[in-house]
């Protein structure tokens, strides 16, 4: 006799077998037990989660002649319709049986009482290949069938089957089926085969069958013919091209510790190995995603890729928002890979581009053409009552071009600056902002997402990844970041005019960037507002003249701290 395969010998004869769709199960079980049973049922979802089979074992239940939650078995009717006998079930598949003249001759039958069951029950598969000729020749037979006829209908694609038969059905959306209950089927299957396996290596099967059981028991059939009766997690990486947790974790690792040439060796590996780049950039999607579950809950139970051991090493030192943000790269990456004839590079610049994402908060530098002095105002350090050095701003001759030197001494130059922009600059700003330059940035914005991966522009696109557009000027934008840290280091290198050429290619226009706090935003607004009630809005900030440079320090410093002098 023919090998049989596995999704075929083991397809469920009765509702307990089903694996997942418990809540479908439950309702036609109430459906037939309290004689509510409709004329025409719709069975909806993903391939192979059971549509046809539940199809199957539902028309044999209502048929039964015993009324219970489940085919008894032993009556007439079980025993025909186990053995592909039964008269009055038919199956119809409707890829191949699609024309108007198939539907007439169906609908001719329908009118014949059945000849052993209580219901003649047609169950039509695929029914969203039927044409609309078909469709609009079989909707009267739905829309007042005869009493001892029931239609069920499975499909892929509900969105293809006219409205007019669907709101003639009951629907049922099949889920996909989850890995507990695929774990559990495919336990069972192989205690029956008396082959034994390795758990982690059933946990991958259910991952490449992304929710089919059919799929899944397909897979299973080919490990076990390579692997015979011992089924282990490296015989379905070998079948199916793909690596282990453990390498996964080493690959995330390596980003962590920034070993760039530990890293490109290992994706060479991989891409000579045959490994497929897309299934594990998708892997380490789920790995990540499985960290910040931990982060939040703390329950190793809710773990399905990882051990306990392997999701503290795939956390890599990194914090939770970082590791959410290095998932929103793999999935951008992913998403590019259909675009790209060569998915390593998008791999391995995704990876890189991963290094980068959590930095240190920066360090304050002063624009390059400026020089500090400190002799003259007092300054504070952070939490230190006393006062440590002074600060003056030398105004050259005026027959000399004018230039602010400002010199800070090793104590202070290392000091993380955590003070913002003064309201009262950011409201000057918002008085030169208008409404139109900020409509046109952000539609440009919208294109940010293109820089992310980029090796030039990457840094700067990052950094206004998450931020929000406040004001637009001709010269410059004002953007809400979520702390002072990220606006720090969005001012500094506005200071060292670091922004003005990825501006120029993302909005065609140099422009100053100055980052604020929503909290800040907040505030600035108020107070815009109040004062434009009564009228007494200050003067547009003015970047074209070398005032500003005084203006610029006069802000970071706070006025009572700067003293302008002439030589």
């Amino acid at each position: 006799m023919a090998y049989k395969a596995l999704y075929r010998t083991y397809r469920p004869t009765c509702f307990e077998e089903v694996a997942g769709q418990k809540h479908i199960v439950r309702t036609l079980q109430n459906a037939v037990l309290h004689d509510k049973i409709a004329h025409a049922y719709l069975f909806c979802g993903p391939r192979g989660t059971g549509k046809t089979s539940i199809a199957k074992i539902f028309a044999k239940l209502i048929n039964c002649e015993q009324n219970n939650e489940k085919p008894c078995g032993v009556c007439p009717n079980c025993i025909a319709f186990q053995q592909g006998t039964h008269p009055d079930i038919i199956e119809i598949d409707a890829a191949s049986n699609n024309g108007v003249d198939e539907v007439r001759e169906l609908i001719e039958k329908v009118k014949y009482a059945p000849m052993l069951g209580k219901y003649k029950i047609y169950i039509i598969d695929e029914v969203h290949m039927m044409s609309a000729g078909a469709f609009n020749a079989l909707l009267k037979t739905i829309e007042e069938p005869p009493a001892h006829v029931i239609f069920i209908f499975a499909t892929t694609d509900p969105h293809k089957v006219l409205p007019t038969i669907l709101s003639r059905c009951q629907r049922y959306d099949f889920t996909k089926v989850g890995m507990k209950d695929m774990l559990e089927a495919m336990k069972r299957i192989l205690d029956k085969e008396k082959i034994n396996y390795e758990e982690n290596a059933l946990r991958l099967i259910c991952q490449l069958a992304d929710g089919g059981m059919r799929d899944a028991l397909s897979i299973l059939d080919q490990v076990i013919a390579y692997a015979q009766d011992d089924i282990q997690t490296e015989h379905v990486n070998d079948i199916y091209g793909i690596i282990t947790t453990d390498e996964k974790i080493q690959l995330l690792e390596m980003v962590g510790k920034k070993q760039v040439s530990e890293l490109m060796s290992k994706v060479n590996d991989l891409n000579n190995r045959g490994i497929d780049l897309k299934r594990t950039t998708m892997e380490l999607i789920e790995i990540l995603k499985e960290t910040i579950i931990h982060d939040y809950t703390h329950d190793v139970n809710l773990l399905q890729i990882c051990t306990e051991d392997q999701i503290a090493k795939a956390k890599i030192d990194k914090t939770t928002k970082a590791r959410l943000k290095m998932i929103d790269m793999l999935i951008e990456a992913y998403d590019k890979y259909r675009f790209s004839s060569s998915v390593s590079s998008y791999f391995e610049v995704c990876l890189l581009n991963m290094m980068q994402e959590e930095s240190d908060v920066p360090v304050y530098q002063a624009p390059k053409e400026t020089t500090f002095i400190l002799d003259e105002v007092p300054v504070k350090r952070m939490n230190e009552p006393e006062d440590v050095k002074s600060i003056r701003i030398e105004k050259p001759k005026p027959e000399v071009k004018e230039e602010i030197k400002i010199e800070i001494e090793e104590p202070i130059i290392n000091k993380k600056v955590q003070r913002g922009l003064e309201n009262s600059y950011v409201i000057r700003l918002l008085v030169g902002a208008n409404k139109k330059n900020k409509a046109d940035d952000m539609q440009k914005l919208k294109y940010l997402s293109e820089y992310y991966m980029n090796p030039h522009w990457a840094k700067y696109a990052n950094l206004l990844r998450d931020s929000k557009l406040v004001a637009s000027g001709d010269s410059y934008m004002v953007v809400a970041v979520d702390n002072q840290a990220m606006a720090n280091e969005i001012n500094e290198l506005d200071s060292n005019n670091e922004f003005g050429d990825f501006m120029e290619v993302l909005l065609q226009k140099k422009k100053k960037v100055f980052g604020i706090t929503s909290s800040q935003q907040t505030a600035v607004i108020q107070e815009f507002v109040r004062l434009q009630k009564l009228g007494e809005l200050p003067e547009p900030v003015s970047f074209d003249d070398e005032i500003n440079q005084v203006e610029l320090v006069t802000n970071l410093f706070g006025e009572g701290n700067v003293t302008i002098t002439e030589d």
